[in-house]
């Protein structure tokens, strides 16, 4: 008799919870996208019915008491951790994460992440951060974190585990490619405040610009550093630094490539809904007036920086060079379900100008120069026409500068060493006249400080 009735509620519930999931996949819920002529009959019942019943078990089963809406909540992450590594549930914490991320501060180890396997793949440590000083690479696997195997862990539970207060330890055991055996590295948790854009002087006339991360004002920034730059000195050629940069802000990469075309199409994407379908078009104009330009990339180069490359590679603006990018060729879009809870689901997949998919492929560089380390010989010891007693003074010092100002540069990173090599060499065979300084200006000097990536 009490079977009977056991059964009898059992199948009770799994009406009342199929018919309740049915009607909530049928409702149209606020900032979610609706798709046109939903139709009740097109609901996989049997698999609904299924639901039901693997949630009434877990429920009643399981060893310790889960309350429905813990249990739903994990649904939900489930459902989207299918699709895709970058299809996410945002909770309150990564929510709050994902919109200051933009903005340019956070706090946690400066690591841009994504589930690959079941692990925790880098895709790129931050300029500055506690990972970059402490060695991190693109494409480590993160294997534990404090011990604990992240094997089986949610994206969301592994980026909450690594968040901490600002000044506190945490091991994180990493596994990389070409190592025998993985390796435990100690960071110590701090206010990530991400420096978009910088620029500098390789040479003089030969700038630098890096880009770190796409955020909302990325665009603005890197227009006032190329200003500050042509303001400095004729710029002869320029170097756009996009390693190691995860992407960021659709919006930004359109602005920044933008600024290097005349007119065109930047990107477009293609999805399933009719707003998933979008084209995006360069309207600032060139501002630095056809410049020689050449664009680094790495596997580390992801989403909005593929972007950035495929596009200017495609118009023939820019000469792309380093390593095949990650391949992230898809768009990400942010559904608010609450004021504190969100998905991130992935809408479309983006094309280069000439019809090229990043996705899983990545950007190809039209030069590839792996990153290597570069020994140079002293020669400091043989005798030249300067250490001979009595000889002539050479009248200009030109050439002397330029060689101090890129000296150690070939050992200090050698990608940006045949980057300014190919501008110089493409000033030589089509030497740009730029306009002069104001009068009384006076030429910037050259900072020759090493940027690592």
């Amino acid at each position: 008799m009490s079977t009977d009735n056991s059964a009898g509620r059992a199948a009770k519930a799994r009406r009342i919870l199929t018919a309740a999931v049915a009607g909530f996949l049928l409702s149209n819920a606020p900032g979610t996208f609706a798709q046109e002529d939903t139709d009740a009959t097109a609901l996989p019942l049997d698999e609904l019915r299924t639901f039901a019943d693997v949630f009434n078990q877990i429920r009643v089963g399981y060893v310790e008491e889960v309350d429905d809406s813990t249990l739903l909540e994990y649904a939900i992450k489930g459902m989207l951790s299918g699709l895709d590594p970058h299809s996410v549930y945002l909770e309150r914490d990564a929510y709050e994460d994902l919109q200051t991320s933009t903005s340019g501060e956070f706090s946690g180890l400066g690591l841009e992440v994504g589930m690959e396997n079941g692990f925790l793949k880098v895709i790129s440590p931050i300029d500055g951060s506690p990972a970059t000083d402490a060695g991190i690479q693109s494409g480590d696997v993160i294997l534990k974190l404090d011990g604990t195997a992240i094997r089986g862990m949610s994206l969301n539970k592994a980026v909450e585990k690594m968040r901490g207060p600002k000044g506190s330890e945490i091991v994180v055991s990493i596994g990389r490619p070409g190592e025998q055996e993985p390796f435990d590295v100690t960071l110590v948790r701090d206010t990530i405040r991400v420096a978009s854009v910088r620029e500098r002087w390789l040479e003089p006339g030969f700038g630098y610009l890096r880009i770190s991360q796409f955020q909302q004002k990325t665009g603005d920034d890197v227009k006032t550093s190329i200003e500050k730059l042509m303001a400095e000195q004729p710029l002869k050629g320029l170097v756009l630094d996009l390693r190691n940069n995860p992407g960021g802000v659709l919006g930004a990469s359109v602005d920044v490539a933008g600024l290097f075309m005349d007119s065109g199409n930047v990107v477009y994407t293609e999805g399933r809904l009719n707003n998933a379908a979008q084209n995006y078009g360069a309207a600032a104009g060139d501002i630095t007036d056809g410049t020689p330009l050449v664009i680094l990339i790495n596997r580390g180069s992801a989403s909005a920086s593929e972007i950035v490359a495929g596009a200017l590679q495609d118009h023939a603006r820019a000469v792309v060079m380093g390593t095949q990018s990650f391949g992230k060729g898809s768009v990400q879009t942010v559904l608010p379900i609450s004021e504190s809870r969100a998905v991130k689901l992935t809408t479309a997949r983006y094309f280069t100008p000439n019809g090229r998919s990043i996705q899983a492929e990545g950007i190809k560089p039209d030069i590839v120069v792996e990153r290597a380390k570069v020994e140079t010989f002293d020669e400091s010891g043989r005798v030249s026409e300067k250490d001979l007693a009595g000889h002539l003074d050479n009248t200009s010092a030109q050439e002397a500068v330029e060689a101090e100002a890129s000296k150690g540069l070939i050992s200090r990173d050698n990608q940006l060493y045949e980057a300014l090599i190919l501008l110089k060499g493409i000033n030589i065979i089509n030497p740009r006249m730029p306009t002069s300084l104001p009068e009384g200006q006076q030429t910037a000097s050259v900072d020759d400080d090493g940027i690592e990536p």
